[in-house]
């Protein structure tokens, strides 16, 4: 699987996850635990991190966090680095503890979504609190709270009292956006809620669907979490980073993004040709393949889509058509063979 590409910017939120080399367990008791949670205090401190939520299993971990510096990548560089030797130095061991990248879903909320999106992010915590529900370590119809689970931030943070909880610990702000203050009356409130819908959810407990969302939108497997507004902004956003990502044209959204880019391609050809595409036969041959050979140069998309987008009838035929054209441009006695308006598209092509 491809790498996806990391999507930092100010005020970003994610949920990250990380599991154990080979999904073994990252503790072993709950002096490992209590270091993951004191590492994971410093992380945010360093950074400027904001955690609204975090919850421990055996083998894995999940946070929500916002970073009001463009600094994901720094800090959970120096997180998984700091706590991998602190681990290995306590037990003697060596080698890795988590097992290879953690992942980063890119998360909508109010402030970076530019118009509504806080319910993704309210979804996002109660995805994180569930977890030992749906890892069957808390059972509600037998009197088991989620409060009895004492390794997430619903024990640690939502349940107890400011002047009790770690500073670096954004409880204030992720009862805001439930529309509760942070007093006894609203944690309690927020608990109630949670405990009545484990109850009704039971081991399916976890993040629902929310309108406008895409295929790829999921708090498990997908590359963000959020609406279609808010996909078109980490689009936007990759623009600029795609350079620096070796795996970001074989990610779902360095696909998405080249076939942005084609389809942009195609617009300025049709406009500088004046066609209505897709055409077939003899009509515009020449104009549609000379717009397929710009595809083929600053594209990388399939030549059968080219084929279907331009009306070219095969992924064969766009290759052949193609590699004849660049054979045709390469020689500059054929160059005069070419129409005014091709002319042009060859020399705008080149030069972009």
């Amino acid at each position: 699987m491809p790498r996806q590409p990391r999507i930092e910017y100010p005020g970003a939120c994610y949920h990250v996850m990380a599991r154990g080399d080979r999904r073994e367990p990252i503790f072993e008791d709950a002096k490992d635990r209590e270091r993951f949670i004191e590492t994971m205090g410093e992380a945010a401190e360093r950074s400027g991190w904001k955690i609204y939520a975090w919850v421990l299993m055996d083998n894995h971990y999940h946070w929500a966090i916002e970073t009001p510096e463009a600094n994901l990548a720094a800090g959970m560089k120096w997180f998984q680095n700091t706590y991998t030797r602190r681990i290995n130095s306590r037990h003697g061991k060596w080698g890795h503890l988590f097992g290879g990248r953690y992942k980063a879903i890119s998360v909508q909320n109010e402030k970076n979504s530019g118009r509504g999106g806080g319910e993704y992010l309210c979804a996002l915590l109660d995805y994180i609190h569930l977890n030992p529900v749906r890892a069957g370590l808390v059972n509600s119809k037998n009197g088991l709270g989620l409060l009895e689970y004492p390794w997430s931030s619903l024990s640690q943070g939502y349940a107890v009292a400011e002047r009790d909880r770690e500073l670096w610990m954004a409880v204030k702000e992720g009862l805001a956006l439930f529309g509760f203050e942070d007093r006894a009356k609203d944690r309690r409130h927020f608990i109630e809620r949670l405990e009545d819908r484990a109850e009704k959810e039971a081991s399916q407990a976890g993040a629902l669907p929310l309108p406008g969302q895409g295929r790829q939108s999921t708090l498990e497997r997908g590359w963000y979490w959020g609406n279609e507004e808010f996909r078109e902004k980490l689009i936007s956003l990759c623009k600029t980073n795609s350079a620096s990502n070796r795996n970001y044209r074989s990610s779902p959204i360095g696909k998405e993004q080249e076939r942005r880019t084609a389809e942009e391609w195609i617009e300025v050809g049709k406009a500088h040709f004046r066609l209505d595409l897709p055409s077939e036969g003899r009509q515009h041959h020449r104009e549609r393949v000379a717009i397929a050979w710009a595809l083929h140069r600053r594209t990388n998309q399939a030549q059968k889509w080219i084929a279907e987008k331009l009306g070219l009838h095969s992924a064969a035929n766009v290759s052949q058509q193609v590699r004849r054209f660049q054979l045709e441009t390469d020689e500059s006695t054929k160059v005069g063979t070419f129409n005014k308006a091709v002319s042009k598209w060859i020399s705008y092509v080149k030069n972009c």
